[in-house]
């Protein structure tokens, strides 16, 4: 009897799974697999917050699979290793995964090729993260990767993805096969107070309460910070909860605005990973380089810690990076808002804010979170590298009474409308009883410092 094995990373969903239905399609049994990677662990990729969504997602993989026949195996360990291992004790011939594109990834990707050969076994890779367009499929004339979003958008556009495939209704694991409990969140520690639950059948749920009560209005209230009207589906997206195949064909039936704005949020995670898969490097170096000399640990060591606590001085700055602590997320916006204060404002290596996000984030990947934080310091694809973004005009508009601020620092709850973003202007006798401090450094000083830096 033929068995194949279907290797599980960041695609852990039934629903328009490439790779389970191909292997569904060459085996008479399947293994579902996750590996719990020590190298991954070893790495720091397994932040609490990210741990604990995991163990949310293979437990209900693990029940999703038992409705059908099937069960998830765990393993720990090697990956490598680990794989082999089962695809020897299930006799396997084939290995099917899905692709992925970051240095660590390819190169664990390329040992396990290697390793299944020697055995006389074949690893299989299926695209089944991207939408439409897998990194070096299309390129422009004079490179290898598109640098520039708008350009690559027109491409990405043109191509109508593949079909989003169903669930499959039956999953035939062999008994030989051993494997370990999944994990369980509750063993996890230092996980925000407020993070929400993993799994594929948490993330079609919130799917279709968002396309009924919010997709319409997306392209209106997506940067409406205390609307928090935005889809939220981001760290389905990053586990694989959710297929952004599927996002797309159901966005473009649906139509209108905020389904095409949605649209361009998923081709931006396809630009980015095309982006990275070209330059490996830029997960931890500039991707242009422009000779910054920026403020470390070491020189700034007192203005970081204020903006990894939320005490910059600066109400939306500190409501963002106190809402990214609680909820283990950020709004959107306000990621951008407190990158760009980070490194523009207080002139600090983006690496140290990449990784505090990466610790903090839920949803952190390395494509995204490193290219957006290279995009806001002026070293990524971004075509206007010295833009800064003011925190005060951002809040003003994008929280015009105040209300996302008052939400995140009860210190300010008092202050009532837009005064509440400029606290130090507030009258000597009021200002003096708020808990809060001032600002870190002057807005207008901060700007010059990063003018000069960069020559202007």
């Amino acid at each position: 009897m033929a068995a194949a094995v279907v290797l599980f990373t960041s695609d852990l969903r039934l629903h328009d799974h490439p790779p389970l239905r191909a292997a569904l399609a060459a085996a008479d049994e399947v293994v579902p697999l996750f590996v719990r990677d020590r190298a991954v662990e070893a790495a720091g990729f397994a932040a609490p917050n990210r741990t604990a969504f995991l163990a949310d997602c293979l437990g209900d993989l693990d029940t999703a699979l038992r409705e059908r026949g099937g069960r998830l195996v765990v393993r720990s360990g090697d990956l490598v290793t680990q794989v082999c291992g089962v695809a020897a004790q299930a006799d396997a011939g084939e290995v099917h995964m899905a692709a992925a594109h970051s240095a660590f990834a390819t190169r664990r990707e390329d040992r396990l090729r290697r390793a299944l050969e020697a055995a006389g076994r074949r690893l299989i890779v299926h695209d089944a993260v991207t939408v439409a367009v897998p990194p070096g499929e299309v390129t422009p004339a004079a490179s290898d990767h598109f640098a520039v979003f708008t350009p690559y958008y027109r491409h990405w556009a043109r191509v109508r993805p593949r079909a989003a495939l169903t669930a499959p209704r039956r999953v035939r694991v062999p008994d030989r096969v051993t494997g370990e409990r999944p994990p369980d969140r509750d063993a996890v520690t230092g996980v925000s107070p407020a993070l929400p639950r993993g799994g594929e059948s948490e993330g079609r749920t919130r799917l279709t309460a968002y396309w009924r009560a919010g997709l319409a209005g997306y392209a209106d209230t997506h940067d409406d910070l205390a609307a928090d009207a935005t889809s939220r589906l981001s760290a389905h997206l990053h586990f694989g909860t959710l297929s952004p195949v599927e996002l797309v064909h159901r966005a473009r039936r649906h139509g209108g605005p905020g389904a095409e704005a949605l649209v361009r949020q998923l081709a931006w995670r396809d630009f980015h990973r095309q982006v990275l898969a070209a330059r490996p490097a830029a997960a931890h170096a500039d991707y242009r380089t422009k000779g910054d000399h920026w403020r470390t640990e070491r020189t700034a060591r007192d203005d970081i810690e204020a903006w990894r606590q939320g005490r910059t001085g600066y109400p939306v700055i500190d409501a963002a990076m106190r809402q990214l602590r609680h909820e283990g997320w950020m709004h959107n916006r306000a990621r951008l808002l407190t990158a760009g204060f980070l490194t523009k404002t207080l002139y600090v290596d983006w690496r140290i804010g990449a990784a505090h996000f990466l610790y903090w984030l839920v949803d952190g990947d390395i494509a995204n979170n490193q290219l957006n934080w290279q995009w806001m310091a002026g070293t990524g694809t971004d075509t206007r590298p010295n833009r800064v973004l003011n925190p005060v005009l951002q809040a003003r508009r994008y929280d015009p009474d105040g209300a996302y601020v008052r939400r995140w620092v009860p210190e300010l709850g008092g202050v009532a409308g837009p005064a509440v973003h400029e606290p130090w202007k507030l009258p000597g006798g009021v200002r003096a009883a708020l808990d809060y401090p001032d600002p870190v450094v002057g807005l207008a000083e901060g700007l010059d410092r990063f003018r000069r830096a960069r020559g202007r």
